[in-house]
């Protein structure tokens, strides 16, 4: 009798666990669905007129704060950067989207800065765990600081994208147009949406599904990283472990894999706050794992972009323009000696001055990611 018990647990185990996984990627068939579904609703309600209703973003510094105080309100880049992708296959251009996408990567890092909080009351451990919190800060900084100022001078991140995007757009009978199965598989889906929300009229039709799409996205993706945190948490610390301190390659390839795997970077980079904060890493070793991390959340946006309508090449184009951002930036600023200890030494300085003024640590974070866009959105808004 013992024996048949031990044997059925294992046989649960394992069907939860399918059961599970089949949930996934039903989640992740409705989140490609969603962005879609945002893309038709904002043609349906904007027509020719999307730009006109982003005329507020005009300013490449407007848009990067939409994105930074969007993603820091909402605490997840990807949910954020779908959207975005969402909303440019209804017709938001791309030069406008560019900088809220950057804007997205440097709110995304609130959440571990903010986990990094819970360890204050013992100085040293909050010093070392603030320090690998900020880290990811100050290097989606430093990447802004260097990328926007190419992208408004050369556009180089839209043509980038533009060529990348053009290989699945123009390339005759193999192309994602004559052979995209991800849009034919999420068209009833997307279909009936339509449907129902032509009935209500162009203008409100349109304002239901872009607001239906969004809730769909939030749901979404939030049980999908509930679900994968279940399912892979576990096997994302065991890579964190294994490839954590063996080699900058080795910590950027298991920070993407284990984003990828969690679809989620702030969750990647929070695991690694208390084991900073514990000693148990070095900031110098964690550092390259938080860079992998923003190259893993890049592939919800590329996935939703795939079976997008309207401006379908466009919306890829945004898609490759944040993968290819981010994998630029580690190029750049961790490729490159004099940039590479750049956020090292700004955060080793931040958690010093934290960890003896917590008042400061606390004006750090409400400071960055809400007072400071919020200064820049309004003097940009003076200049112009």
């Amino acid at each position: 009798m013992l024996e048949n018990t031990q044997t059925a647990i294992p046989q649960r185990g394992t069907a939860n666990n399918s059961m599970q996984w089949i949930a996934v990627a039903l989640l992740v068939y409705f989140l490609i669905c969603a962005v879609s579904i945002i893309g038709g609703g904002f043609k349906m309600a904007a027509g020719d007129q999307a730009k006109e209703l982003f005329a507020f973003a005009s300013n490449p510094f407007a848009g990067l704060v939409v994105g930074i105080v969007a993603t820091a309100l909402i605490q997840s880049s990807s949910t954020v950067t779908s959207i975005i992708v969402g909303l440019v296959a209804g017709g938001l251009p791309v030069e406008l989207a560019v900088p809220m996408v950057m804007g997205a990567n440097v709110g995304t890092s609130i959440t571990n800065t903010i986990v990094s909080l819970g360890h204050v009351r013992v100085k040293d451990e909050f010093q070392r765990a603030f320090s690998a919190a900020t880290v990811h800060d100050f290097f989606n900084l430093l990447s802004v600081i260097i990328f926007l100022p190419l992208e408004i001078a050369f556009g180089l991140l839209q043509k980038i994208g533009a060529w990348l995007s053009g290989f699945f757009y123009h390339a005759g009978d193999t192309s994602m147009k004559s052979m995209n199965f991800v849009k034919a598989a999420t068209a009833p889906v997307v279909d009936t949406f339509k449907g129902v929300a032509k009935m209500m009229g162009d203008h409100l039709g349109g304002i239901m599904l872009i607001i239906a799409g969004i809730a769909l996205i939030f749901i979404s993706i939030t049980l999908v990283g509930k679900l994968l945190k279940k399912l892979m948490v576990g096997r994302a610390k065991n890579i964190m472990h294994t490839a954590i301190g063996r080699g900058p390659l080795s910590g950027i390839a298991s920070g993407t894999l284990v984003t990828m795997l969690v679809q989620s970077s702030s969750t990647t980079t929070s695991l690694m706050v208390p084991l900073a904060g514990s000693g148990a890493f070095k900031l110098k070793d964690i550092y390259p794992f938080t860079l992998g991390a923003n190259i893993g959340t890049c592939v919800t946006a590329v996935l939703a972009a795939t079976a997008v309508t309207g401006n379908a090449q466009a919306a890829l184009q945004i898609a490759f323009i944040h993968l290819v951002y981010n994998i630029l930036g580690v190029l750049v600023i961790y490729g490159i000696p004099a940039l590479r200890n750049v956020p090292i030494k700004l955060a080793e300085s931040l958690g010093r001055i934290g960890a003896e003024n917590k008042l400061a640590a606390l004006s750090y974070v409400v400071g960055v990611f809400f007072v400071a866009p919020l200064l820049l959105l309004g003097i940009s808004s003076i200049v112009n």
